[in-house]
């Protein structure tokens, strides 16, 4: 994640979704997998995928998705609140491994999967640069300038190069939202993501730019996301795949449990090359693609668990990206402050559920509509005057 061993220090650590499946003017979860983008509300126009045949229920957004970001963001904020501290606590460090090796996965799984539309139409364009670039800029220099003058590092210095904390995710979706039309006319998308991910992985030399190694390991994941249909999602909701996850979460959570002390996190952040990590690339290869093989399971079990129905999350859901990329703000300044140093107790259990219950309010509170409403002018903005208009069409252009 970060180039040090944990992931909410510098460099790495999480968490964004745009226009919608094909066919394309139907585009309208965000652009990124956290976020709504502004076209919906000038168009009204809406992505989720399309009902079964004969079906009554009118076309709009799918409230799974957003229950579905909504909880995946939950955990996020908790994950990384925990890593401060999780040392003091197996248990803690074996639910945070679990997490880890789906959260980011299931972001950008959902990501690729609403990136199915996109073909670099001048309209697209418009939505990734106001949608996924402004916000990198803008959080990048933000949060550099909180851990240079909050947290007192003289040596923080703004760049656009090197993702600091968690907005390596707004940089890595738009990269791969430029590779999609790529991905929709190559003849076996996901070996080939696989290929690049393992070699990205088996190449330390590759550096720190945008954080590029991360960007080429999570990229399978995207990619899977951009082969996915709706029934796919519908066939994940099914009841004999939601009691065949019981028996599979359980056996995850105590083979966590006994990895946890002997494994570095290294690997979950996917920021390092295997050898960097003190594997041989032949064994570091076959690891790479064992996190892919668990990270898919996992997510698939995440999915099948995140309610259908309409609920007091789903409203929530449609602003995880002002969650995403606020709650680090609130985690860098207890880091700053010492509260998770100065504080011991917060190694043990009842530290733990603090944290849990008091990040999960937080970030809940960070999704809300009014500071969704608040943060739409760097998070959805509408910057037609930056844009030229679009000419149009000349006559017979289209014979």
């Amino acid at each position: 994640m970060f180039h040090a061993a944990h992931g909410y220090q510098k460099t790495p650590s999480p968490e964004a979704q745009e226009p919608g499946p094909a066919p394309e003017p139907g585009a309208t979860h965000t652009a990124t997998a956290l976020a709504t983008a502004p076209a919906e509300r000038r168009t009204g126009r809406t992505s989720a995928p399309p009902a079964p045949a004969g079906s009554t229920k009118p076309a709009g957004r799918d409230p799974y998705f957003d229950n579905a970001k909504y909880l995946a963001i939950v955990l996020v904020a908790v994950a990384h609140a925990w890593e401060p501290v999780m040392d003091g606590s197996r248990a803690a460090r074996a639910l945070y491994m679990i997490i880890y090796t789906f959260h980011m996965p299931a972001f950008i799984l959902i990501s690729g999967y609403f990136s199915r539309s996109y073909q670099g139409k001048p309209h697209q364009i418009r939505r990734l640069l106001t949608g996924i670039a402004l916000p990198y800029v803008v959080f990048e220099v933000a949060y550099s300038l909180f851990a240079k003058y909050a947290g007192g590092d003289s040596g923080q210095k703004i760049t656009l190069l090197d993702p600091y904390y968690l907005t390596w995710f707004l940089a890595a979706l738009f990269i791969w939202r430029l590779t999609t039309p790529l991905w929709r006319v190559v003849k076996w998308p996901l070996p080939i993501a696989l290929a690049i991910a393992v070699a990205a992985a088996l190449t330390p030399g590759i550096g720190a730019d945008l954080n590029l190694q991360r960007v080429l390991q999570f990229l399978p994941f995207f990619v899977l996301g951009l082969c996915m249909k709706p029934e796919h999602f519908r066939m994940l909701r099914r009841r004999e795949v939601k009691l065949l996850t019981l028996p599979l979460l359980a056996g995850t959570a105590l083979f966590a449990y006994w990895l946890a002390p002997d494994i570095t996190l290294r690997w979950f952040y996917r920021s390092s090359a295997v050898q960097d990590i003190g594997t041989e690339w032949w064994s570091g290869a076959l690891i790479v693609l064992g996190f892919f093989g668990c990270a898919a399971v996992l997510t698939a079990a995440f999915l099948a668990w995140v309610p259908s129905r309409q609920s007091w999350m789903t409203a929530l859901g449609a602003g995880t990206i002002c969650g995403y990329l606020l709650h680090g703000f609130v985690v860098k300044a207890c880091d700053y402050l010492g509260v998770f140093a100065e504080n011991d107790w917060l190694s043990g259990p009842i530290g733990l559920v603090t944290i849990t219950l008091v990040m999960a309010g937080v970030v809940t509170l960070l999704c809300t509509p009014p500071v969704r409403r608040l943060m739409r002018p760097v998070t959805e903005p509408d910057m037609a005057w930056a844009f030229r208009k679009e000419e149009p069409a000349k006559a017979g252009a289209a014979r």
